[in-house]
């Protein structure tokens, strides 16, 4: 018996080199692709995937991937802003990996109208309507709204988008109009005008007389 001391540090030592192997079979790399539901091409960047027992989690990438380690049996929560929160429990049975493609659905609260006045009820707003006590004076009228005033604030106001454009079309026929127009008479050999009057001076005979 006197061996007996010494197979108890070697059967601890089995024991805890069998717990540490069980444990390590359980260790199950959970990966995968989180995408909007209503568009699965797009990854979602930043959903929080997170192990709530043990504390620990990690977000997706800009292409809406993850990896963290977990347990067989971890029930890990994903969530993100503007979505629905989902549950996803590790199952045992798919080995050392463990890789899924999620699809959030958007979470959508619609809230009710609110009408917003200036008064609590119809009859406050109605009685302040009747207590208006508006001056009338016509030669107030006749100041603002006279036809010179008018006149002088038509003059005054720039013009519009479409009387700009009919300003600059009326330039442009203006400039065409003058360039293939009138300048063909700048030449006096290509004016009627001259032409008509050269030959009744040769009809009245004004040459031979400066002759």
């Amino acid at each position: 018996m006197w061996y007996l001391p010494l197979l108890l540090p070697l059967f601890m030592l089995f024991c805890g080199i069998s717990v540490q192997a069980q444990n390590q079979q359980d260790i199950i790399q959970f990966s995968g692709v989180i995408v909007d539901e209503d568009s699965t091409s797009t990854g979602l960047f930043g959903v929080h995937v997170y192990v709530p027992k043990a504390g620990r989690g990690t977000v997706t990438n800009q292409y809406g991937y993850f990896s963290m380690p977990v347990l067989a049996g971890d029930s890990v929560v994903i969530s993100a802003v503007g979505y629905q929160k989902q549950s996803i429990e590790i199952p045992a049975e798919q080995g050392d990996s463990y890789t899924v493609l999620i699809e959030l659905a958007t979470d959508t609260t619609i809230l009710s109208t609110v009408e917003i006045f200036p008064y609590p009820t119809e009859k406050s707003f109605k009685d302040a309507v009747l207590a208006l006590n508006l001056p009338v004076d016509d030669k107030t009228q006749e100041d603002n709204l006279g036809e010179e005033v008018l006149a002088r604030m038509a003059q005054s106001m720039p013009m519009d988008a479409s009387q700009n454009y009919k300003y600059y079309m009326n330039q442009q026929f203006y400039e065409l109009h003058n360039a293939y127009g009138q300048q063909r008479f700048n030449n006096p050999l290509l004016n009627p005008i001259n032409w008509a009057s050269f030959i009744k001076s040769l009809r009245r005979g004004d040459l031979k007389q400066k002759k």
